[in-house]
C-alpha cells in the first residue's frame, strides 16, 4: 500500500481539513465515492468520523480459510 507515501506527502505539504471535507462531499455527490458516518469511543470519549471508498469497488476476497461449514452435503 501507499500509506507511508501518502502520510509523507501530507506531512510535507498538508491539506486543510475543510478543503478535504469539501472535496469528499463533492465526490460523494457525483457518486464517485461512497461515504458513511462512524462513531467509536476512546476511553469513554466519543469520536465521530467518516469512512470513504470508491463507489462500486468490492475488495478482493482475503486469502485463507472461509467462514462456514466444511461438512459434506451428502446424505445417505
Amino acid at each position: 500500500m501507499l500509506t507511508n507515501q501518502v502520510l509523507s506527502h501530507l506531512k510535507k505539504h498538508g491539506i486543510a481539513l475543510p478543503l478535504v471535507r469539501k472535496s469528499l462531499a463533492a465526490l460523494t455527490m457525483r457518486g464517485e465515492i461512497s461515504q458513511c458516518s462512524v462513531t467509536h469511543f476512546n476511553d469513554n470519549k466519543r469520536v465521530d468520523a467518516f469512512q470513504c471508498r470508491i463507489s462500486g469497488y468490492v475488495p478482493p476476497v482475503a486469502a485463507g480459510r472461509k467462514a462456514g461449514s466444511n461438512k459434506s452435503a451428502s446424505a445417505d
